[in-house]
């Protein structure tokens, strides 16, 4: 029997189900035995029903890739990772690990787990890559257009059975990657007698990967219209993205060149929304606002790819190197450097799966995905049973097949107005940053919660406050510092920029302090022109920490609020070394 201040075998640290501000309807009492979190990393607005019902990276009722990855491995970190949606927005939590059987798994884990780290990247690049590009080019070259309703309806069963089986890929990577960072750290700690997370930090890094290819594909578009007077003039004359792209479109020579080159860095690189996971939101192929506005900075502040690339891999070398004379001064022996040399190696060449994955699986899959429940839509527009065909998402998985045969089974036009204004009074909520029940285990040993959500007592502290002082739910929020986890080492000031969406990207003026609920490979031409990053969501291995330390600027994660207490403009100082980030006017 669990005593009450115990579930799963773990002590309870705190309990919250739910108050006035931000009321919680539970289904039973196991889901409020599991510490449910914020999915802010991955969903930090509110879900739309489609995708939260059939596209949920977690173990939904129809795609369960967690559950696949902790099979798989027989982890002992865990059983399985389901979702809850409550006011709105998506939180997730894990389900501990079986104690009887948890020694047994420890050690088949441990005697796999190097192998994957060994053998996953030959895996990947022979095998898995080509069966996920196979699958997103059979999407991308349907008969869209000669196709029936009835055949879409089949082809979005397809493209779920797709979207299970890439999810599981994932999370295959995932976790091998995950473990080989891990490794590597322990090792160090080890050895060395201490961790070092800045030192360590510096070596986790890609300098060879889809992120950089995209930054440079932009940086070789910004040279061609530096190199000619007519696409400059047009580009610094501050005529919006339309104007450019229609231009462009009439004119001869170089301007039409540029629309070709343009089209063709979109649909390598465009299949990718601001917030990825979703299929609400368009890709750069759709609207590339995000595109065009890059080029323009990148052409006032004469951005180089070569020097920002050149200083990355500079400085991952650099941090190698001092590694291994902090090995050599402190005379550490041979078996313990063939120990750091193996766990080097390991995680560094690991680290490209991380940005190379999200550009096919998070990025690239999700886009097809909206893509296949668009062009249901544009087949019910057509039969005038929505008003446009971004509606899609707001039905629920048998909603859509059933209005998809039956136009007379409900009224679709009032059941997505109803839906989309649901979800803009949900945008008005500063949601909880936890659910449920936190234990001891959920809080200090689930690996991924604290790897990559950077929950730990500190973050753990601030949400008890916050949600004891009562500021969830429509609560205006106000203060002169802000919390966070230091991910990115510096000290900076500048004033501060709230971004949330791909047309904001032109606000963003070189030497900004960029406030956002969490970033991913879409923003990562943004970011030559940062002095700072203020995320709400992640933790120090997420995408927002690791691509700061790759360019070098300082960078704070998990702040939960960060962009409900600045105001767009004030002056701030954040630093990276301590997660603090200080309001000056």
């Amino acid at each position: 029997m669990e005593g009450e201040d115990e579930v799963w075998g773990s002590k309870v640290l705190y309990r919250f189900y739910g108050n006035e501000d931000f009321p919680i309807e539970w289904k039973n009492e196991t889901e409020k035995k599991i510490h449910w979190v914020l999915s802010d990393l991955h969903n930090p607005h509110p879900a739309s029903p489609l995708y939260s019902e059939c596209f949920g990276w977690w173990d939904g009722d129809i795609c369960k890739g967690c559950e696949y990855m902790y099979r798989r491995f027989w982890a002992p970190i865990g059983t399985l990772w389901p979702a809850k949606i409550a006011n709105g927005y998506i939180y997730h939590g894990m389900v501990p690990p079986n104690p009887d059987t948890i020694e047994a798994s420890a050690k088949y884990y441990s005697a796999v787990m190097p192998i994957y780290a060994d053998k996953f990247l030959g895996w990947w690049n022979d095998r898995l890559l080509p069966e996920i590009e196979r699958n997103l080019d059979f999407l991308d070259n349907y008969p869209y257009e000669e196709a029936s309703l009835e055949d879409l309806l089949i082809l979005f069963e397809d493209a779920i059975d797709i979207f299970d089986r890439h999810f599981k890929i994932h999370w295959v990577l995932n976790l091998s990657q995950f473990q080989a960072f891990i490794t590597f750290k322990e090792v160090f700690a080890k050895v060395f007698g201490k961790p070092d997370e800045a030192l360590a930090n510096r070596v986790l890094i890609s300098t060879a990967d889809k992120n950089w290819e995209s930054i440079k594909g932009l940086w070789e578009l910004k040279e061609f219209v530096k190199e000619s007077p007519i696409l400059k003039e047009l580009f610094e004359s501050g005529k919006t993205k339309d104007e450019i792209i229609d231009e462009c479109k009439k004119g001869g020579g170089k301007q039409i060149e540029f629309s070709d080159r343009l089209n063709k860095y979109l649909d390598e690189y465009g299949w990718k929304a601001i917030y990825t996971h979703e299929i609400m939101y368009p890709s750069w192929r759709e609207e590339p606002t995000p595109a065009i506005e890059q080029i323009r900075t990148y052409l006032s502040m004469d951005y180089s790819y070569p020097k920002d690339i050149a200083r990355c891999e500079r400085d991952q070398s650099d941090a190698v190197n001092e590694v291994w004379e902090r090995a050599e001064k402190q005379n550490i022996s041979d078996e313990d450097k063939e120990k750091l040399r193996e766990a080097i190696d390991g995680a560094v060449k690991m680290a490209p799966l991380t940005p190379n994955h999200h550009f096919v699986i998070d990025q690239g899959t999700h886009q097809r995905m909206r893509r296949v429940a668009l062009e249901i839509g544009k087949k019910l527009v057509a039969k005038n049973m929505i008003e446009k065909p971004d509606d899609v998402p707001f039905f629920r998985y048998n909603e859509l097949r059933e209005i998809g045969t039956n136009p007379k089974a409900f009224d679709a036009k009032s059941l997505v107005k109803e839906r989309r204004k649901e979800r803009d009074e949900a945008e008005k909520i500063v949601p909880a940053p936890f659910i449920g029940t936190i234990t001891d285990w959920s809080l200090h040993q689930e690996p991924y919660k604290l790897g990559v959500w950077g929950w730990g007592d500190e973050k753990f502290e601030r949400g008890k406050k916050q949600t004891e002082e009562g500021m969830i739910g429509r609560v205006t929020i106000s203060a002169k510092t802000i919390s966070g986890i230091p991910a990115s080492p510096g000290v900076a000031e500048g004033t501060a920029r709230i971004v949330t969406s791909p047309d904001e990207f032109s606000r963003v003026e070189d030497g900004t302090i960029m406030f956002c609920d969490m970033t991913n490979p879409a923003w990562i031409s943004i970011f030559p022109k940062l002095r700072g990053l203020v995320t709400n969501s992640g933790g120090v291995l997420a995408h927002p920490a690791i691509v700061s330390r790759e360019f070098g600027i300082p960078c704070i994660v998990g702040s939960m609020v960060g962009t409900k207490q600045i105001k767009d403009g004030q002056k701030v100082r954040i630093n990276g070394n301590t997660g603090i980030v200080e309001i000056l006017e």
